[in-house]
């Protein structure tokens, strides 16, 4: 388990890093945010179009060779966007190839690593093993984009150059994982047919709870993506230079560590389900306040508060989502899971940079927060089994599911 931890520590600081990095590089580049929603558009597309690809590999073969693979193509495109960045570039459509590439990457990676922590965790301790996992992620959500704008002040190649590093320290420590527990063997015999691959989809749609709490995510990541903007809001609204930048976005690593302490503190015991449309309601006002704002204090304080909002979030969900999915469905299940949350982050980036473009930002920024707002009250109505959720060992994957 600590060695899937740290290596997920180094390799999320790495992309956290690198995603600060090239949003602030390709907007100083071109000065227009539907640019920043081309580059996450270009990071969505390959992890949609191999949703039902992904997911099969990492329930068909060893997750952790399929995830050192995975970090090996972000290693790759790391160093490619070292090297382009020492030629001062003034053409951003590499930027988004890379990012293609990336995107590619991680569509295999992401299904692979959140199927192995239930194959670490020891047994009745999967929530403490995705409350640890979710503190990993915070702190790369602090340091990655704090520690960017140091570099990225610097040279944009020396961040991108720290990036390979920390990815290559990722693949090394991915290679060392130990399972506590072997997933249940496969049929030789069985042969990867598209009714197989889109057998995770179809799980989701028939467990309501699942399509519930993704479904949740997807909508409030799809329409509160300010994060993607905050380059632009730094420098137009809270006019405000690269290190305080790299603050800004380290704001939601600090609000999302702080909840992640209190929950190690004060662990969810009762009321999940209601908790999960709670936060994810504050999450929404926090946005809100951000595409207010003026002021680099109460921009910083909004980040900071959506981020724990959306940590409490992150939490729960990644706690439902392995405790009723079956081992032999979790990686498929997990790729759809990645295109609906985790993907949605790029989405949300494109969705938002091209509404900016057309209507502002504080437009844009104001406008999600109020949309995400109003779904949690539609999930409130539309989902009851969501919402009377009490306890997590009140869910359990069935042994033999249909």
């Amino acid at each position: 388990m600590r060695r899937l931890l740290g290596s997920s520590l180094a390799f999320y600081i790495g992309v956290m890093l690198q995603a600060a990095t090239l949003g602030k590089h390709v907007y100083d580049i071109t000065g227009r945010e539907l640019d920043i929603g081309w580059l996450g558009l270009a990071e969505f597309a390959p992890i949609a179009l191999f949703v039902f690809v992904s997911g099969s590999v990492a329930d068909r073969y060893n997750r952790k060779y399929v995830a050192a693979i995975a970090l090996g193509g972000e290693f790759i495109c790391a160093i490619t966007l070292m090297i382009y960045s020492l030629s001062d570039p003034t053409a951003v459509w590499p930027f988004f190839v890379i990012g293609a590439a990336f995107g590619t990457s991680r569509a295999f990676l992401s299904p692979a690593t959140r199927s192995m922590y239930p194959m670490v965790a020891p047994d009745g301790g999967l929530p403490p093993v995705i409350a640890m996992s979710s503190g990993v992620w915070t702190s790369a959500m602090i340091v990655g984009p704090a520690v960017s704008g140091f570099l990225y002040t610097v040279s944009p190649a020396l961040a991108y150059g720290t990036t390979a590093v920390l990815i290559f320290s990722g693949i090394i420590g991915i290679l060392r994982v130990q399972y506590l527990r072997e997933p249940l063997p496969r049929d030789p015999d069985e042969k990867v047919t598209l009714h197989s691959a889109m057998e995770g989809l179809r799980f989701i749609r028939r467990t309501p709870i699942l399509l519930a709490a993704i479904s949740l995510d997807l909508f409030a990541v799809l329409f509160g993506g300010a994060v993607a903007l905050l380059p632009v809001i730094a420098e137009e609204r809270l006019g405000v230079g690269d290190i305080a930048y790299g603050w800004l976005r380290a704001a939601g690593g600090i609000g999302a560590a702080a909840m992640a302490a209190f929950l190690a503190i004060r662990p969810l015991r009762r009321n999940v389900g209601r908790l999960l449309l709670v936060a994810v309601a504050f999450f929404g006002i926090g946005t809100v306040v951000l595409g207010l704002t003026r002021s680099f204090f109460v921009a910083f304080v909004a980040v900071l508060v959506l981020n724990a909002a959306d940590m409490i979030s992150v939490f729960i969900r990644g706690s439902i989502v392995p405790l009723v999915t079956p081992d032999s469905k979790r990686g498929r299940v997990s790729a759809v899971e990645n295109v609906f949350i985790g993907a949605t982050n790029e989405l949300g980036a494109f969705e938002s940079g091209v509404a900016s473009q057309a209507f502002g930002t504080p437009a844009t920024v104001v406008g999600g927060g109020v949309a995400t707002i109003a779904i949690v009250g539609v999930w409130w109505i539309g989902f009851p089994s969501l919402r009377r959720i009490d306890r997590f060992s009140d869910l359990e994957a069935p042994e033999n599911p249909q």
